[in-house]
């Protein structure tokens, strides 16, 4: 069995491409050029030149001592709340838009949640001098004001959608209709694994290069590459995805997904797919989706607007669905606390979704000789307000 995807843009039975015809010309062009374009050593050149220059890469691979000794394991943290923008989605939106330029188009339209891949399609739109709309839920504007006004100054456009939950899927459904509507001269720079193919492996393996510094670093700090645990939250995981990429096939190396199971699994509040979901297509792919019997999509819910989405990427799915991955439920309490132990204990505050992570060091049992990586996906500052009302919340109840 393989964990990466087919030709015909499957991994496993979760994936494909469900479009509507106004979006084929464009998709099959994506389909038909993006390996070759990826390849071009002119697009390599340019892509790491601004991976090591402008965002910062290799991002540091740090030992948490302090957390070592508190979990009884070797723990490294991948840092990727170091690049610029203050998370793993630039690597990607450097890639696209790039591979935007190649296509010949003109405008930029993108989707975001906790608003960091808004954060970083801004960025390289004002670099690359194009035009940029990005669609976010007014949910989301509401709890991720500094990144819509990150958005802003960087000259995007943000489009607050009040349709359904005002959260990440409904951000995502007004992208996909603006981009039929202008499919000749705009690009839409999808932020995770999920979408129709290729986006799902274009978005992969453009975060692999988390997974491949990961590799070279241990091999500098432990002598070998392969670490015995990947841990990384997921929402539609473009984190994990990159995270894990290089390890797919090793099953030496084990693969662990934290998903937002909100107030708990059974409340009704919640986004944790693989304990709630089934098979089912949305925004153009076959995955686990949070559906009801007759197949209308349930709002998900999660304190973490990057984790706040009724499904998984493709790959992250067939993952599941193959057992190559252990996926855990992680409530919002459960994450806040990992949050402010981190910060605490190391100095360092993460985004609410990295949190989520951390947390599954409550959960599993690790042995002192045991190398583990968190994927680090994203610094706190933008969820502050949230940590803030989270404590006063804690202190009002002592």
């Amino acid at each position: 069995m393989t964990y990466q995807v087919n030709e015909k843009g499957f991994y496993g039975k979760f994936g494909g491409a469900y479009i509507p015809e106004m979006l084929y010309p464009n998709i099959e062009s994506l389909r038909n050029q993006y390996l070759e374009i990826i390849a071009k050593p002119e697009f390599q050149r340019d892509f790491n030149a601004l991976l090591s220059d402008y965002v910062g890469r290799p991002t540091p691979l740090y030992f948490s001592k302090n957390m070592s000794a508190q979990y009884n394991c070797k723990l490294y943290l991948k840092r990727e709340d170091l690049n610029h923008t203050g998370a793993h989605k630039i690597n990607n939106t450097i890639g696209q838009i790039l591979l935007a330029r190649y296509l010949g188009k003109e405008k930029i339209i993108a989707e975001t949640g906790a608003g960091q891949h808004g954060v970083a399609t801004a960025t390289v739109c004002a670099l690359m001098n194009m035009d940029c709309i990005v669609y976010m839920g007014k949910v989301d504007t509401e709890r991720q004001q500094a990144n819509v006004a990150r958005m802003r100054m960087l000259g995007a456009k943000v489009v607050a959608v009040t349709s359904g939950s005002q959260t990440l899927k409904d951000a995502t459904n007004e992208a996909m209709r603006h981009w039929i509507n202008h499919p000749e001269d705009t690009h839409y720079i999808i932020g995770s694994v999920v979408g129709p193919h290729p986006y799902p492996d274009m978005v992969a393996r453009f975060q692999s290069v988390i997974s491949k510094e990961i590799k070279s670093q241990l091999l500098k700090k432990e002598g070998r590459e392969n670490p015995d645990a990947v841990i990384a939250c997921v929402g539609g995981g473009s984190n994990a995805a990159g995270g894990f990429y290089h390890f797919l096939e090793n099953q030496s190396v084990r693969l662990i997904a934290a998903e937002a199971a909100g107030l708990g699994v059974s409340t009704g509040k919640s986004a944790a797919t693989t304990a709630l979901g089934k098979d089912g297509i949305l925004h153009g792919s076959r995955t686990l989706l949070m559906q009801t019997d007759d197949g209308q999509v349930i709002e998900p819910y999660s304190i973490s607007a990057g984790l706040d989405y009724p499904g998984i990427g493709a790959m992250h799915a067939h993952l599941f669905d193959s057992r190559r991955a252990d996926f855990y439920a992680i409530t919002d309490e459960e994450a806040m606390e990992s949050g402010l132990a981190l910060s605490a204990t190391e100095g360092i505050i993460p985004a609410i979704e990295t949190a989520h992570a951390l947390s599954v060091l409550d959960k599993v049992n690790f042995k002192p000789q045991d190398i583990v990586v968190i994927i680090l996906s994203g610094r706190g500052d933008k969820d502050l307000e949230t940590y803030s009302q989270y404590l006063n919340d804690k202190e009002a109840k002592r």
